[in-house]
């Protein structure tokens, strides 16, 4: 039997979801603060790991 998760209250949702939004824009603010160059190293890092995976 699947599991059904339970539905939060609406005031935990609200504040779940505002932690989130929160969260995503630290993370958008962290990223953009990175030099251009950096974002690129980190990119061609990721695909690489992702070929080495799929290889």
């Amino acid at each position: 039997m699947a599991h059904v998760p339970q539905r939060l209250d609406p005031d935990r949702r609200r504040r779940r979801l505002e932690l989130l939004a929160a969260l995503a824009d630290a993370k958008s603010a962290r990223e953009s603060a990175r030099p251009e160059r950096l974002q690129g190293a980190r990119l061609r890092e990721l695909i690489a790991v992702r070929r080495r995976l799929t290889n």
